[in-house]
């Protein structure tokens, strides 16, 4: 095909490929934050140009911009067309992958419930001596095993196990009280 075949009486395939470099990434931005994939957008760019060029013939304006808007009228009403014909009720395939942790989101009330637990056993464990706030910490924020801790504490492993079994029952008498 010789690039300077003339299309009507006016333009000829070179200025319309021009016209395409210029205009593609316009149109194709306009259609890919409108479409649920950027192959869809991909398609809408190319049906939009394919219509622009059977309907080159009736385009009258002069000169870029005017054929900027006409361009972008063609997009629009592609993509309305496009939304008709597939249907909007149709849930993009990418969001269906997200639909299971959507429904696993916990919700406002269930983290400020959550929160609330948090506190009370901080608040808990602060009323506990020393010691056992060092044992609460090395076992639960620091993830120590019991025979971790008494290297730690210069205690045995059957020692840390009865103390942790003591401040446990004392965390729950205080928790219990704040009920």
């Amino acid at each position: 095909m010789k690039t300077n075949n003339k299309i009507d009486g006016n333009v000829t395939v070179d200025a319309f490929s021009r016209l395409y470099e210029e205009f593609a990434p316009r149109v194709f931005g306009y259609l890919v934050r409108r479409t649920p994939t950027i192959l869809d957008a991909e398609e809408l760019t190319s049906t939009v140009f394919l219509r622009a060029f059977t309907a080159l013939a009736n385009f009258h304006g002069r000169g870029s911009d005017a054929f900027g808007g006409w361009i972008m009228t063609i997009a629009h009403n592609v993509l309305v067309n496009w939304y008709r014909d597939t249907g909007r009720s149709k849930t993009p395939d990418h969001l269906n992958d997200y639909a299971d942790t959507l429904d696993s989101v916990p919700s406002p009330e269930h983290l400020v419930e959550h929160n609330e637990q948090i506190q009370s056993l901080w608040r808990a464990v602060a009323a506990l001596s020393p010691d056992r706030q060092e044992l609460i910490t090395l076992k639960y924020v620091d993830g120590l095993t019991n025979k971790k801790i008494g290297e730690k504490l210069g205690k045995s492993e059957g020692a840390i196990k009865q103390i942790h079994r003591r401040t446990l029952i004392a965390l729950e008498a205080i928790l219990g009280s704040y009920e």
